[in-house]
Order: C-alpha cells, then structure tokens, then sequence
C-alpha cells in the first residue's frame, strides 16, 4: 500500500530558502524558496507514489504552547525579507496541488500532523510525514514514517522506530521525556544543567518517565544532580507539556488527502511557466498519472 504524504509546509518552505542561493525571475521576483518547495516535493511524489496528499500550515497567531510558557520560541530570528516575500504565492502553489491545506488557530502544523497521522493509522494507512523539524520524529512507530530533511546539503534520512532508537537511544514516545531534559534551543525549551543527550537517554531508559525520575532522584547518579533534578521540577514538566505532539486538534470536514490529478498538473504547469521553472516542467510531466 502506498503511503499518505503529510507536508510540514513551513517547515520544508524555510530550509528549501536556506538551502539554495539567491534566485529572481527576469521581472526581479524572489523565488528560490518556492523553487525549492517544489523541487523536494516533486522528487518525493515521483519516488514514493504517495495515495494521496495533504499539507498542514502553522496559523498566523499564538498557539497554546505560548499560553504555557511565554517564552516559547522567543529567540527566533525574523524571517528574512526575500523570504516573506513569497508567502504570497506559497498559498497560490498549495492551491494548485489540489490538496487539502490545515490550518487550526490555536495549534502548530505538528499537531494538525500528529493528528492527521493517528486518523490514517487508525484506518491501516501507512503514512509519510515530511519535515525538518525533529519533534515529527515522535510520531515515527507503526505505520508512521518521518522523512527528515537536513541543514543544507545533507540528505533526507527516513526514520522509523528503529532509526530513532538508534539515533537518539530512546523510543519515537519517549522523545518528550528526553526533550525535556535536554532542553530545545530552535523552541527556547531549557535544558536541564549538567544533562546532556546521554545522560538524558540513559535515564529515559532506566526510569521510563520524568514523574519516576523524579520520586526517585535519590538513585541519580551523579549525585551533584539531585538537587538540580527537584530544583528544576517544574521547569522539566512543563518541557514534556510544551514537546508532546496533540493528536486531538479539531480538524474541519471534508477529505484528509488526495491524489495528484491531472487538474493539478495543468495547474502546477502553468505557475511553473508564470515563476520561469523551466527545469521543473519535466520533473512534473515525469509523475505518473
């Protein structure tokens, strides 16, 4: 059974503008972002065959997580001029993949993901979840898979439950636990003091949850780090909270993903001659009706 492809869009957005240089279009138009998002996203369709397609998009306001912690992502840079500048036609480029878009207020694209993911695994559909953004990974059990796509010039890496396991020495569930410990600095999660990933995978291992750690932080070794442990009590809580994927985000009616028709090819045809994509036009007659 061919899997569901689920796009982080932003997320495969800011790393295609980072990964490639500087491209206009002979009217002076930014397009390297754009350029990128399809290019990864046409070799993806061509290779993998998905069953269908969907996207998700972060809302332009303020999720939960900022109400539990107000300093959740606040040391993002701001996004880069040329970037901004092809928001614009992002929304017209999903549009004419005739694909279903999500967007909740309230959540992140993760969450309308993890959320799209479980509703397909319920149904036995086996699914891909494209991003760059490692908290994704926690959904890689199952029928689940994360393609991963790297800084610049590396390769995507697809994971599964294993390749989690081996990457990070904890299961896809367990990564809120280690992530609360070692902290994220693209979320402004702090890190506990003195914790690294070793330390945090061995006691996510040895424990199972932050609530056994801590009843039973007498038996951390090393000692020096008991205290920090109960120090940091609420701090680590609320690190699991803010990393835990939901899978419970109000999804509106209608279809969960679809096919790439030929409605949809005319369509991308026609905007790749409008952003002078020349060298897409083929990759685009390549994919199979």
């Amino acid at each position: 059974m061919q899997p569901i492809l689920l796009v982080d869009t932003y997320s495969l957005f800011f790393r295609a503008y980072h990964a490639l240089p500087e491209m206009n279009t002979a009217a002076g138009e930014p397009t390297n972002a754009l350029y990128g998002f399809c290019a990864v996203l046409l070799k993806e369709l061509r290779e993998r065959k998905p069953a269908g397609l969907a996207f998700a998009v972060d809302a332009p306001k303020k999720t939960f997580r900022h109400e539990r912690f107000s300093a959740y992502k606040a040391t993002r840079d701001a996004v880069p001029s040329p970037l901004v500048a092809q928001f614009g036609r992002l929304e017209g480029l999903l549009g004419a993949f005739e694909a279903p878009v999500f967007c909740v207020p309230g959540f992140e694209a993760d969450d309308i993901l993890a959320t799209l993911s479980h509703a397909f695994r319920e149904e036995g559909a086996p699914v891909l979840v494209m991003s760059g953004d490692r908290d994704l990974l926690q959904l890689a059990h199952g029928c689940i898979e994360v393609l991963f796509l790297g800084a610049r010039g590396q390769q995507p890496t697809r994971y599964d439950e294993a390749a989690v396991r081996e990457r990070f020495g904890v299961g896809p569930r367990e990564l809120p636990e280690y992530v609360a410990l070692v902290g994220d600095a693209s979320d402004n999660l702090p890190g506990m003091a003195g914790v690294g990933p070793r330390t945090a995978a061995k006691w996510v291992a040895q424990f199972g949850s932050l609530e056994a750690l801590l009843q039973r932080a007498n038996e951390v070794k090393p000692e020096r780090l008991r205290a920090e442990l109960q120090a940091g009590r609420e701090q680590l809580l609320l690190n699991r909270e803010l990393a835990t994927l939901r899978a419970d985000v109000p999804l509106p009616a209608g279809p969960r993903s679809a096919p790439l028709g030929a409605s949809a090819r005319a369509r991308l045809r026609a905007l790749f001659v409008e952003l002078e994509f020349k060298s897409l036009l083929a990759r685009l007659d390549a994919l199979e009706p």
